[in-house]
């Protein structure tokens, strides 16, 4: 039997290592895809020290890897002919449940999408299994480290501006934490056209690289002149929307204060901690919302890799680093320290 190297977390104990597992064989519907890159994503370090527990997995471990890009490797039984052993491929994030209602119907997104390396075995491997309809081809002149890291850190955020949150061009939009996520998120929002862009962060580094990715203003969340500086760039109407990329509740609160009326915060970074909004007449009085976010609707990493195509936007700033698939634990443990402040670390196997 032939064996492979793959990161695999076992739930109960949070035990992870790097070994040898078999090399998995595609049923019905599935490519086996030969992993060339996958993204570290601090969903996996959460995942690792126990923040975060899977949903639907079904089995007592699971390969970690939600951000994937490679090369279809084997066809399984019913594969369509557009899918040909040697293409370039990234991979969805995730996948439909099958069984939820919209699923069977087919009308509606899924109510319980399972995450890939989370739900199912993932990415942090010499190969993993997909299915084929979430494949998404990339150019030739599109890096596997850029492609990999799209169906998260890249498309999550442009969910979040395009979709939830509703950013429009001319407005204003604040983004709270300036890392993995963040970063992208003032990207994006430079590229739809949103302005003035705020971009909160309490690392000097994490800052300047915010104005190098498009912010007009990058502030310390400590400063105590925050709230008067953005009132200030938006001539004292406040912020149209605000995005924690950060998942922490003091920030939420500090971004709930800079927002306009009829103003959004959208929740992308995860926590356990519950919410908050002190001032909650203010909020009521000036038609304020709360959105949660998770991931990307349907359609948002082919629209990216389509901007990607014809060189509206890339990502060569944003790989901090790669490691070997061996060194999966140290790659963990820089991101988890911040070491570096990167944006994204990537696996080559």
């Amino acid at each position: 039997m032939a064996t492979m190297l793959a990161g695999r977390l076992e739930i109960s104990t949070r035990k992870f290592d790097v070994r040898e597992v078999p090399v998995p064989e595609p049923g019905p519907g599935q490519v086996r895809i030969k992993v060339h890159a996958a993204g570290v994503c601090l969903s996996d370090v959460h995942l690792i020290d126990g923040t975060l527990t899977p949903l639907f997995l079904e089995t007592p471990e699971v390969t970690l890897g939600h951000e994937v890009a490679g090369v279809v490797d084997a066809l399984g039984p019913g594969v369509p002919p557009r899918w040909q052993e040697g293409q370039r491929v990234a991979l969805e994030a995730g996948e439909r449940c099958g069984q939820c209602p919209n699923c069977v119907r087919f009308r509606e997104p899924c109510l319980q999408i399972r995450t890939r390396g989370v739900d199912y075995d993932g990415g942090w491997a010499e190969y993993t299994l997909a299915g084929q309809h979430t494949l998404i081809p990339i150019p030739d002149d599109l890096p596997f480290v850029q492609a990999a890291i799209v169906p998260d850190a890249v498309s999550t955020p442009w969910g979040a501006v395009t979709g939830t949150g509703e950013a429009q061009p001319a407005r204003p939009a604040g983004v709270w934490g300036a890392g993995g996520l963040g970063v992208h998120a003032v990207q994006l929002l430079r590229l739809i056209g949103a302005a003035p862009i705020v971009a909160v962060d309490p690392l000097e580094a994490a800052r300047e690289r915010a104005l190098e990715f498009g912010a007009d203003l990058a502030l310390d969340p400590e400063d105590p002149t925050l709230r008067r500086q953005i009132f200030a760039v938006t001539a004292g109407a406040g912020l149209d929307v605000a995005f924690d990329m950060a998942g922490v509740p003091a920030v939420r609160e500090q971004a709930v204060s800079c927002l306009g009326m009829r103003g959004r915060l959208v929740l992308v970074g995860l926590t356990p901690e519950p919410l908050t909004v002190t001032d909650g007449i203010g909020f009521s009085f000036r038609g304020r919302r709360l959105l949660g976010h998770y991931g990307s609707p349907a359609g948002a990493v082919e629209q990216l890799i389509e901007l990607a195509r014809y060189h509206r936007v890339e990502w060569s700033r944003s790989i901090s680093g790669t490691f070997p698939l061996a060194d999966a634990a140290t790659a963990v443990e820089h991101l988890e320290r911040k070491e570096g402040n990167p944006v994204r670390l990537v696996l080559v196997p």
